[in-house]
């Protein structure tokens, strides 16, 4: 199983926001097919069908904040993303 993979299962455990990895958030997300671009410590993801446009910060312990992690989910969940399969 993929990295992305297994991030996205996690997330939509919604067992553990706390400890997801900022950089798996961000993997996760590209995979997708989130373009993104960096503005000082803000990493901003969006994609053309999706309406929400996603501000994450890494926290200083490498982890991604919970609340974002939460509000990639409810935005995987709406639109229904899925990994591609050529990266399970």
């Amino acid at each position: 199983m993929s990295k992305p993979r297994k991030t996205l299962d996690t997330i939509l455990r919604g067992a553990s926001d706390r400890n997801i990895r900022f950089s798996d958030l961000c993997g996760l997300l590209e995979s997708l097919g989130f373009e993104t671009r960096k503005k000082g410590s803000h990493h901003i993801f969006w994609r053309e069908d999706v309406a929400e446009i996603l501000n994450i910060q890494q926290l200083p312990d490498g982890k991604a904040k919970s609340y974002r992690v939460k509000q990639v989910r409810g935005i995987i969940l709406k639109y229904q993303l899925r990994v591609p399969h050529d990266e399970i």
